[in-house]
């Protein structure tokens, strides 16, 4: 099946691959139940007992397990199974269903979950959505749906590095087991095997914490074409009430120093495409362009006597980062800037949502399933344009 496509009949649900550690020197694996460690070809069997743990190390494309005072050989790959049906796969001190894989790269060892596509998105609502009560179960439910669709649309997208997308939020966060509950199992198996689709193929979904009251197109943040299904629509209900008003990060306000706004320019110039040594004396900052639906789409930066851009919303947010060091909560603020003759003193940026804004605003699907819809409503409200699809 190619990428993105849908089969003519059902089948059983795919493995997919998950990315859980990249590039580490060492890996500690073992502390819960029993292991079968394996080399490629299913040779090379080691027992790690149960509560016991290993050191794997790796280098020059192979990769070993050191077990108290005992190495095995050197090994292409070690593959970790449990001992018995029932058990599970500990890594870095995380308990994984399936099997992981680890091996060696250029830029260190690599340890990969291969698990099944359902157990895989049992582990990824909660980790998004976090732990929700019964009462927001349709919510729980359309994140299934749209997790499912993010794993069945990364299938294959990786294979070079060995995996299918990662467990972060790179990609969406993955928690193994830990991140399971009896909520996000009932939703997984409620909406068992639907994806959303588009045209005869799986869509590419995107989901956010906090739209602010409207979501954003997909071609005003990321490159590509616009899609149908991904465009910008109101998160409000008959009343003018944002759905995700409900959320934490609803509403918030950053506030910087004229030193601390060019400090934190100089260290992300590289980002903006801007000059560092200019932009550690500002005298202006404004917004020169907003998208369709309100958002911050350009910034003019006034600096060393001239006007440089910063352009897109998400290099928008990563150059102008807030006080913690991390990304601009959205893009979606103004901006009351207060000088003294010709240099900024402060900046004051009110904002509104969390994240991208494009596809599912997960507030909003909670803030929506608390107004009576159901799962199927809240995706369709997101996801115009789309159809849920059983696969298997």
């Amino acid at each position: 099946m190619e990428v993105g496509g849908l089969p003519e009949t059902r089948s059983s649900a795919p493995e997919i691959r998950v990315g859980l550690l990249i590039g580490q020197p060492a890996i500690m694996v073992g502390g819960g139940s029993g292991l079968l460690l394996s080399g490629p070809d299913g040779g090379g069997l080691t027992e790690l007992p149960a509560g016991s743990t290993a050191e794997l190390i790796g280098g020059g494309g192979q990769v070993r397990a050191r077990l108290g005072g005992a190495t095995t050989p050197l090994t292409g790959a070690l593959t970790l199974r449990p001992l018995d049906s029932t058990g599970l796969v500990r890594v870095g001190g995380r308990d994984y269903r399936g099997q992981v894989l680890v091996m060696s790269a250029v830029d260190g060892l690599r340890a990969i979950n291969i698990v099944s596509l359902e157990d895989y998105v049992a582990g990824v609502v909660n980790a998004e959505m976090g732990r929700r009560p019964a009462s927001d179960s349709e919510a729980v439910r359309a994140q299934a749906v749209v997790s499912r669709t993010v794993g069945m649309r990364s299938l294959g997208r990786y294979r070079i590095r060995g995996y299918d997308l990662l467990s972060t939020i790179a990609d969406q966060a993955y928690g193994g087991v830990g991140s399971e509950s009896d909520l996000g199992w009932a939703a997984v198996r409620f909406t068992s095997g639907e994806v959303l689709a588009f045209g005869g193929a799986v869509i590419e979904a995107f989901f956010h914490s906090t739209c602010g009251g409207k979501t954003e197109a997909v071609d005003e943040v990321f490159s590509g074409p616009p899609q149908p299904y991904l465009k910008s629509v109101s998160d409000r209900d008959p009343a003018g009430q944002a759905y995700c008003a409900i959320s934490p990060r609803f509403r918030w306000r950053e506030e910087w120093t004229g030193d601390a706004l060019g400090r934190t320019l100089a260290a992300n110039a590289r980002l903006g495409a801007i000059d560092p040594e200019t932009s550690l004396r500002p005298s202006d900052l404004q917004i020169a362009a907003r998208s369709m639906s309100g958002r911050a789409a350009e910034l003019a930066l006034v600096a060393g006597g001239r006007v440089q851009q910063i352009r897109g919303q998400q290099i928008i947010r990563q150059v102008l980062r807030g006080s913690d060091g991390g990304w601009l909560r959205s893009s979606q603020f103004t901006l009351v800037v207060t000088k003294a003759g010709s240099r900024i003193v402060r900046l004051t940026a009110d904002g509104g949502g969390a994240g991208h804004g494009v596809g599912m605003c997960q507030w909003g699907a909670v803030g929506r399933a608390r107004a009576g819809f159901s799962y199927r409503d809240i995706l369709t409200g997101y996801f115009p344009a789309t159809e849920i699809r059983r696969l298997f």
